[in-house]
């Protein structure tokens, strides 16, 4: 009877999604009515030590300052900089325009590493300026949404580290994992939008205005006043964090504190941008942290009833494979994230798949390259994406719902296709992290 109360969980779940109930609330309840079966009155003080986990967890508390990092650099106008000179050195390519909103994206997501908050702010940037040079409108939605979504697989990337911190790996390691793979799907995507835009110059005509033809010394100016700083601080949060200098906290720490140093120096600190920016890092840690949390107490419970040895009947009774068994789970990871918040997708995840992983000898940092690939494309992937969502709310009335679906569809398969690079070469993923020392 008990398995029977762990399989009715994930209905449960799903219901209470689709009646618009918060996720953390929606992985909350199911819990406690599944713990109340299980240890009665007693399941207070379970889902207590879910809360308490999830409050002490040394690494999660590096999420708040990589916010933080991402917000002062959004608000304070050094995001602007960024995109002007990405503009000023590939606008005049095909389709350079894209291109530039593509490289915007990684630089932004390596400083922000928070989705929805890479493309919003790249979205209101790269479309008036993509629009006012005719490009087409899938290319344009297709690009912004793309480049978003890089913040889930560039590091630091807060999915990453509450993947690390549940599959008790370094997160440092991790975070090298990923940086071949996403440098891998910038250029897949810089590839398609430039052989695109040959093919068919009125997608994506080359940008050519005075700022385009300003004399490279002036270029330069702009390029080491916008760029060069903002490039140093990534280099500095991810460099100290992969040869073991700092721990995933500590150089979360010195990303806000460079963020904050960056835009005393540019001039744009102010009070009301400071209260703005921790605002934002309150509410996108709360609402992470709380999901974090609800995960915990879902996961538990759900082992309690049997869910575990119900996931190892099934996956047994199928006779996949290893192979099979791990294309599978990545099956269910990509469904998942057509509902769930990435949060909960590797909260709810992670501890299912992670006995099997460990029992079969798979490296965890490989499969949570893979895992993270495909919580990227789920987030592209129509109908329900939320990246999708995002772009809808800040786009202009001639840019349809169509288009921006047709616009992505090129781009989930050039994340199809880094996925299939990493799985059929996993030193794509392993090498460098062999090559580091994290913490």
């Amino acid at each position: 009877m008990s398995s029977v109360v762990a399989a009715l969980m994930f209905p449960a779940l799903f219901i209470l999604i689709f009646l618009g109930v918060p996720i953390s609330f929606s992985l909350i309840i199911p819990a406690v009515f599944a713990g109340l079966y299980a240890f009665g009155p007693a399941v207070f003080d379970q889902l207590y030590g879910g809360l308490y986990t999830a409050a002490t967890n040394y690494i999660l508390s590096a999420i708040p300052m990589f916010v933080l990092m991402g917000a002062i650099l959004e608000r304070s106008g050094i995001a602007g900089r960024l995109f002007r000179t990405m503009q000023l050195w590939l606008g005049r390519l095909p389709g350079g325009l894209a291109v530039a909103t593509i490289a915007m994206g990684a630089t932004f997501a390596a400083a922000a590493g928070v989705v929805g908050a890479v493309e919003v702010m790249v979205g209101l940037m790269a479309i008036p300026a993509m629009q006012r040079f005719r490009y087409n409108n899938s290319l344009i939605a297709g690009t912004i949404c793309a480049g978003g979504s890089l913040g889930t697989m560039i590091p630091p990337s807060v999915v990453a580290v509450v993947y690390a911190s549940l599959a008790q790996i370094s997160v440092g390691e991790l975070f090298a994992a990923m940086l071949f793979p996403g440098l891998i799907m910038v250029g897949l995507f810089i590839i398609y939008i430039v052989g695109m835009c040959i093919l068919r110059p009125e997608l994506g005509p080359p940008a050519d205005d005075d700022d385009m033809r300003l004399p490279i010394g002036e270029k330069l100016k702009i390029t080491a006043r916008g760029l060069v700083p903002t490039m140093l601080l990534i280099f500095a949060v991810l460099g100290s964090l992969m040869t073991g200098i700092a721990s995933p906290t500590e150089a979360a720490a010195v990303g806000a504190a460079g963020a904050l140093v960056l835009c005393i120096c540019y001039g744009q600190f102010s009070i009301p941008m400071m209260r703005q920016s921790l605002a934002i890092t309150v509410r996108i840690s709360a609402m992470i942290l709380l999901i974090v949390a609800g995960g915990i107490m879902f996961t538990g419970i759900f082992a309690a009833n049997g869910g575990s040895r119900l996931i190892q009947a099934l996956t047994s009774d199928m006779g996949l494979g290893v192979a099979g068994t791990m294309v599978f789970f990545l099956v269910i990871v990509f469904l998942l994230g057509f509902v769930l918040d990435w949060t909960a997708n590797v909260l709810i995840c992670v501890p299912l798949f992670l006995p099997f992983l460990t029992g079969a000898g798979i490296d965890p940092i490989w499969f949570g390259t893979m895992m993270i690939i495909v919580i990227q494309s789920s987030y592209l992937t129509p109908p329900m994406a939320s990246s999708i969502f995002y772009l809808l709310s800040i786009a202009p009335p001639d840019m349809k719902y169509a288009q921006i679906c047709k616009g992505v569809i090129p781009f989930i398969l050039m994340q199809f296709v880094t996925l299939a690079i990493v799985a059929a070469f996993p030193m794509v993923a392993t090498w460098l992290p062999t090559k580091v020392v994290g913490f």
